[in-house]
């Protein structure tokens, strides 16, 4: 494991289910549908300069990734359908995303009810777990058992 952050050991992008999963060198697994990366893109297009600047992004549930790119050894250049494409996911941001992947969702989702605004469709969360996929395998916590 790296020093100061865990870095992906395996990153795989299922395009037929939408869904990103990423390993990482602390045991981490995340699977991480589209929609949810691109309504938490870490671009000033969406998050704005400041909290209240943030755009709420709309109609995002059939949204698909059609390209990856690392940059350098910290981040991923995410490309998406619909044409959006700015915005660093670097290693701590999308761990930060698959670790705190409720909290964030649901936020998301009130955020869209508070401006009258409902997804269309199942929710992608609920899909993976119907598959029998956890959105979110954390590394163990502690020393390891003994026999």
């Amino acid at each position: 494991m790296s020093a100061t952050h865990p870095i992906p050991t395996d990153i795989e992008l299922h395009q037929q289910s939408r869904v990103l999963e990423i390993a990482y060198d602390d045991g981490a697994r995340f699977r991480l549908p589209c929609e949810y990366l691109r309504v938490f893109s870490p671009s000033a297009e969406v998050r704005g300069h400041s909290p209240d600047t943030a755009k709420l992004q709309l109609g995002k549930e059939g949204v698909n990734i059609v390209n990856l790119a690392q940059i350098g050894t910290y981040a991923l250049k995410i490309f998406f359908d619909d044409g959006h494409n700015s915005g660093l996911y670097d290693w701590q941001y999308l761990y930060k995303l698959g670790r705190a992947w409720q909290p964030f969702w649901f936020d998301y989702l009130d955020r869209l009810k508070t401006a009258g605004h409902q997804r269309q469709g199942p929710d992608p969360f609920d899909v993976l777990r119907a598959r029998g996929e956890a959105p979110a395998e954390l590394p163990r916590q502690g020393p390891p058992e003994t026999a």
